[in-house]
């Protein structure tokens, strides 16, 4: 096999192994990308091809990042960026990128970025209920207090915010002893309307 000249997507992150269908010889050719900056490295063996904006490169996504990284594998992003925007008055901030998957525990640096990856149990499609439970399950790095975030989740559903059902059976499937009984405890201070 001769060496093509590749088609990379700009903003795409590729393994070594992506290049084979262009050449006999990836790390060859992800060398040779990279001088021609074709290809930037985030991590051994790990490139994004990078993509202009308007006011310069502009960086992967985390979800590329993951994507490629854990080779197609299931995995979710969380943590403060998705506790926050809950409304139940978290403000939190960590400096790694917490990531849910089925293949890998610990920590990286990818691309200047860290990331945090925890092999544990998550839904495909994770809903606004299940990051209230994520979000219950991990109130200290939160810098969250759980009586408060109680309060606030019964509010919440008083408000119709969140789906009771649904929080209930998040709840039971992630949920700690102690997170099941305080989503039980907000649910039971906002009744749910008669039908």
């Amino acid at each position: 096999m001769t060496t093509a000249t590749p088609a990379l997507t700009p903003g795409r992150v590729y393994r070594t192994r992506d290049l084979a269908r262009w050449t006999s010889n990836p790390p060859r050719l992800a060398r040779r990308l990279e001088r021609e900056g074709r290809l930037q490295p985030l991590a051994h063996g790990l490139f994004v091809s990078p993509k202009r904006g308007r006011f310069g490169a502009v960086p992967p996504t985390d979800e590329a990042v993951m994507r490629a990284f854990l080779d197609g594998a299931p995995f979710v992003l969380t943590g403060p960026e998705r506790w926050n925007a809950l409304g139940l008055g978290t403000s939190a901030s960590f400096a790694a990128q917490l990531v849910y998957n089925t293949k890998r525990s610990g920590e990286f640096q990818l691309g200047g970025r860290r990331y945090l990856l925890r092999r544990v149990a998550f839904p495909k499609q994770p809903s606004p209920e299940w990051y209230v439970v994520d979000l219950f399950q991990h109130a200290e790095q939160a810098a969250a207090d759980r009586d408060d975030l109680t309060r606030a989740l019964g509010a919440a559903l008083r408000r119709g915010q969140f789906d009771a059902d649904r929080l209930r059976r998040c709840a039971q499937e992630y949920g700690s002893s102690d997170t099941r009984q305080r989503v039980e405890k907000a649910l039971d201070a906002a009744p749910v309307a008669a039908t």
